[in-house]
């Protein structure tokens, strides 16, 4: 009677188990890229994540600005997502949730023998350093990490925000007739948010010297400046109650909530510009009023990185990528032409060293 009781307790529990999920064969999935607009789970890496050693394994640590944040983290993740499809490369993400957990998320991939780690965002730059140092053998990519000191196995890879900035205050003067725009920015801890405030305004004043800037910086530190869409809704809104007619929404999911509510304001004759990507693929929401992004090529700048770390010719130092405004999608035709001349003729000037964003770091 005994057996029999214990085998059905067996079969009940073996049951649940199944029910449930339980362990599968074959190894782990690679982290897929989430949906728009959810919120994954963390992948921590296992032992079968990097099962031979000509197996490029390439691993993601995000700010707490998360995966999803449909600009800066989302951009790189999906340069490492290419280096999967092109490359072969194992890859995953750690979604960090608090600043103190740096070291132990990027040691989550060190400790499993990952052979590239990529760390997003300027706040990670210590912890990068520090594991760089502890891991020799192991390549870091720094995005947004300025290198002031060079670390052979450390690429830190940055952009010029002043120059995107100082192309989207082009657009914005262009299409303001209020002669007045606004930007709602993260905070002015990180010196690439800085470097996009004040391109943004410079090149505004370099179309129109007269032309009023609106710049509203998140008051709070790097764990809440780049994830509060609600304060970034709130500063759109009172930056267009203002007469504002141009917002440019720099921070993360905070610039986005500024993205939406511009949106949302539409039919007032309001329009937004994005950052970081193309946002008219990554926040459909703001549409409505999307004439272009400041756009850093985060995914092209991780993926080839990645790929010369693979090739045996990872560069040390700063890496620099590259930037400029995304298309103008629907609004193309709203644009007038001397005006989209002008902003090809800033480019060529930015690019060739002739004309000057009057960015200072």
């Amino acid at each position: 009677m005994k057996r029999s009781v214990s085998l059905i307790i067996l079969l009940l529990v073996s049951a649940l188990i199944a029910a449930c999920g339980g362990p599968q064969a074959g190894g782990v999935t690679p982290t897929a890229a989430p949906p728009t607009g959810a919120t994954p789970a963390p992948a921590k890496p296992t032992e079968a994540d990097c099962p031979k050693p000509e197996v490029l394994c390439v691993g993601l640590v995000t700010d707490v600005g998360e995966i999803d944040d449909k600009s800066f983290n989302q951009s790189a993740w999906e340069g490492v997502k290419r280096a999967e499809a092109e490359l072969g490369a194992i890859v995953n993400y750690v979604e960090t949730k608090d600043a103190k957990d740096y070291d132990a998320n990027i040691a989550l991939f060190t400790e499993k023998g990952y052979d590239v780690i990529v760390t997003v965002g300027f706040a990670l730059g210590e912890a990068t350093a520090k594991a760089a140092a502890e891991n020799p053998n192991v390549k870091f990519i720094g995005v947004d990490q300025f290198q002031a000191t060079t670390i052979p196995n450390v690429a830190g890879l940055i952009f010029a925000e002043d120059k995107a900035g100082f192309l989207a205050g082009v657009l914005a003067a262009g299409m303001s007739k209020s002669n007045k725009i606004a930007a709602v920015l993260g905070t002015n801890l990180v010196p690439p948010v800085v470097a996009f405030k004040e391109g943004y305004e410079n090149g505004a004043k370099y179309l129109k010297p007269d032309i009023q800037v609106i710049a509203t910086y998140h008051p709070g530190g790097l764990d809440t400046a780049f994830t509060d869409p609600k304060w970034g809704a709130d500063q759109a809104k009172l930056a267009i109650d203002q007469g504002a007619d141009v917002i440019f929404g720099a921070g993360g999911k905070t610039g986005n909530g500024a993205l939406i509510e511009t949106a949302a304001n539409a039919d007032k004759g309001v329009y937004c510009i994005g950052v970081d990507t193309d946002q008219w693929e990554t926040v459909p929401e703001a549409r409505p009023c999307l004439i272009s992004s400041a756009m850093k090529l985060i995914t092209p700048g991780v993926f080839d990185l990645i790929k010369k770390a693979q090739e045996g010719n990872f560069p040390s130092g700063n890496y620099v990528g590259e930037v400029g405004l995304a298309p103008f999608h629907d609004f193309d035709a709203k644009i007038p032409a001397e005006l989209k001349a002008k902003i090809a003729e800033v480019d060529k000037g930015l690019r060739d060293g002739t004309i000057s964003t009057g960015y200072k770091p």
